[in-house]
Order: C-alpha cells, then sequence, then structure tokens
C-alpha cells in the first residue's frame, strides 16, 4: 500500500505520530520524522524542529529532499498549554509548514492533518475562523485576546479552524493531483490524554462514560496510513471521524435522533 513511499510525519516521537510512523514503516514507506525529541522507534531521517518557529519551519523545509508522497500533520499541543503556544503549533505553524512543503512533494501526493472530535462544532465558530485565514505568527496574541481565545477553548478553536481550512484545500492543488484529507479521533489513551482531562473535566468524564473505552493510537494510525495511501485517491476535503461513534452520537443528540 505504501511501498517505496517517503512519508513525512510531523509528531513522531509520541502518540499518534509515533505509531503512524510504525504502521506506514511496516507497509513499506521510508519516513522522515519532525520532533522537539528524538524518537523511540527508527525511522529514516530524523529533523529536530519547533514548530511554532516560522524561521525554525523554514530551516526544517530546505532540509527536506524533493519527491515526498505525503505529509502527516500530527504534532500539536494539548490545551493545558498556553493559549497563544496552542494556536501557534496547532494552526498557524502547521498551515505554514504545510504550503512550505508542497513544493518538495511529489504530484499525486497526500496530506493528512490530525484534527479531533473536539473540532465537531466548526459550524458555530465561522466568524472567527475566517478571522484566523490570514493569521500569522507575530498576529497570536493579539488574535486570541480579540477572541478571547483561552484555556480549553484554544484547542477546540484550532481543531475546529483545522477541519475547515482542510475543506477549503480539497482542490487547491488538484493540477498537481496533490490532496488533503483528515482524521477527527475522539479521546485516545495518549501521553497527554491527562491534560485533556485536567482541563476539559466533565466535557471529557461524559464523552468517556459514552464510548465502550478510549480509542488507541491502534485505532487512528491505520486510518492516518490509509489517507496518506493510493487507496484513499478519491478522497478530497473529507474528515473521516475516528472516534467510535462519538461524532454520530453528537450530531444525533443535536438534532434529537
Amino acid at each position: 500500500m505504501l511501498q517505496g513511499k517517503t512519508l513525512l510525519i510531523t509528531g513522531v516521537s509520541s502518540g499518534m505520530g509515533e505509531e503512524t510512523a510504525r504502521v506506514v514503516k511496516a507497509q513499506g514507506a521510508k519516513v522522515i520524522g519532525v520532533d522537539l525529541n528524538p524518537p523511540r522507534i527508527q525511522v529514516d531521517q530524523f529533523i529536530r524542529a519547533d514548530l511554532s518557529s516560522k524561521a525554525a519551519i523554514d530551516e526544517l523545509a530546505a532540509r527536506l529532499p524533493d519527491g515526498i508522497n505525503g505529509l502527516a500533520n500530527i504534532a500539536g499541543l494539548p490545551p493545558t498549554r498556553p493559549a497563544a503556544q496552542v494556536v501557534l503549533v496547532n494552526l498557524v505553524g502547521l498551515k505554514y509548514l504545510t504550503h512550505q512543503v508542497v513544493p518538495k512533494l511529489a504530484d499525486n501526493a497526500s496530506i493528512v492533518n490530525l484534527a479531533s472530535l473536539a473540532g465537531a462544532g466548526w459550524v458555530d465558530s465561522i466568524p472567527v475562523i475566517r478571522d484566523s485565514e490570514a493569521l500569522d505568527f507575530d498576529g497570536v496574541d493579539v488574535f486570541c485576546k480579540k477572541h478571547g481565545i483561552e484555556g480549553a477553548r484554544s484547542y477546540f478553536f484550532t481543531k475546529e479552524a483545522l477541519i475547515v481550512w482542510t475543506m477549503q484545500n480539497r482542490w487547491t492543488w488538484r493540477d498537481r493531483g496533490i490532496r488533503m484529507n483528515s482524521v477527527s479521533p475522539g479521546p485516545v489513551e495518549t501521553p497527554i490524554l491527562k491534560d485533556f482531562v485536567e482541563t476539559l473535566g466533565a466535557r471529557v468524564e461524559e464523552d468517556m462514560r459514552v464510548m465502550d473505552r478510549p480509542g488507541r493510537t491502534t485505532d487512528i494510525a491505520p486510518v492516518v496510513a490509509f489517507l496518506l495511501s493510493d487507496g484513499s485517491g478519491w478522497l478530497r476535503g473529507t474528515n473521516l471521524a475516528a472516534d467510535g461513534g462519538m461524532h454520530s452520537y453528537i450530531i444525533s443528540q443535536r438534532h434529537g435522533f
């Protein structure tokens, strides 16, 4: 499925990034991993980079080879971190990195963004999302203050905006066959799950009560791998809810079903 492909995976040193690297390597891909910390698994190339820094992303992009077949934007910060940092890494840095990497992508490459069930309410945030479309690194603090983005809201907002950005870019690079999709996990047992419990409290406890179990990285990584593979070639701008049915539950509850 991924034999011979070269894939760039951010957040490769833990959680879903690590598991995705493991899965795609088992399917024959070469992995260029990006993170602040060295990976615990063997990758073909590792580049340390701070994805909250424009200069660091420029340096990262300059070190990449041509002909990359896929980009998995998995790196992210939990809502226990300062709001501006969350917005920088989860949205501004992710978008900037993607645009810097596109010239390095092979034709018919795949871009996969790791969104979240937390972004399911994006339709209620459209004005703020529109205001973020031109957001740059230097304007994040002012933007957060303007829209009251603090605490857990920082995480919810970045995932809402990421889902919308994925849909907006369904055909952006269609002339080269490059597609973009996203995956939205629900609560997943990763090193940062405790951060979500600490920050979101009752919301996470309610989700965990409704679900039969939390997700595992092994539930999510194969979905990301599928979107990176040629088998997903006709999916464009799609957000796949890999959440044990939680998105369907929320929508059904909202509309009385």
